[in-house]
């Protein structure tokens, strides 16, 4: 598996680029901004983007998928419950003093248990055929820090795509828009602590960490 990691846009969000070798298929998550260097780092591993994946829709998160799906083809998936956060886009620049980017409603909705798969198992008569994905994660509902926030689990790889859910010591800010702090703590507790320690957590924004070492040692959850 190929996994660059961009830190994009004013916020440093952390955009993940997830890429098959063999079949030179990719998941682009979070796509803040800087939409050239992410297609510089497509081109340069040779990957095609198959789907765009936002975590949530804050600006800092979402802003780069529209111009992104508008330059690949690639469909943008959100859980719909962001709807909110994305018709008030233009009060979200204004936090940040930058233009109103372009947004869309989503291609396809992210909700609990979704399967994101992209590639092909080359081994067997047809790969293709018997629909063996390459690279496969599923999609965790963890409302808190927005209404539709969600994570990408990806279990093979012991990877968690955590969004603004979970960080290095920390956990999502709940006093914007369709935040609420007990659903994101529940959030945290049912979905996310639950998987193997050695899972390594890659947040929204900042280091990466491991769910042993949160579990252990999070302020906000011990």
């Amino acid at each position: 598996m190929i996994h660059e990691i961009l830190t994009v846009g004013p916020l440093q969000c952390n955009c993940s680029i997830l890429g098959d070798e063999e079949s030179g298929e990719a998941i682009v998550v979070d796509p803040g901004d800087e939409v050239l260097r992410i297609l510089a780092v497509l081109q340069r591993h040779k990957l095609t983007v198959k789907q765009i994946l936002v975590t949530h829709a804050h600006i800092d998160h979402i802003a780069g998928a529209a111009r992104l799906k508008a330059l690949t083809g690639a469909p943008i998936l959100y859980n719909a419950s962001d709807l909110p956060l994305v018709k008030m886009m233009a009060v979200q620049a204004g936090w940040l003093g930058v233009e109103t980017p372009e947004v869309h409603p989503p291609d396809d909705t992210l909700d609990d248990g979704k399967l994101i798969a992209i590639g092909a198992v080359s081994s067997g008569e047809s790969a293709v055929g018997n629909g063996l994905p390459a690279l496969s994660g599923r999609i965790l509902y963890t409302p808190g820090h927005t209404q539709g926030s969600v994570c990408l689990y990806l279990p093979e790889q012991g990877l968690l795509l955590a969004g603004d859910t979970l960080f290095a010591g920390a956990v999502g800010r709940t006093d914007l828009p369709g935040g609420d702090g007990p659903t994101l703590i529940r959030s945290i507790h049912s979905k996310l602590l639950p998987l193997p320690d050695s899972t390594v957590v890659i947040p929204g924004h900042g280091p990466k960490t491991t769910i042993g070492n949160e579990r252990e040692s999070n302020p906000f959850l011990t």
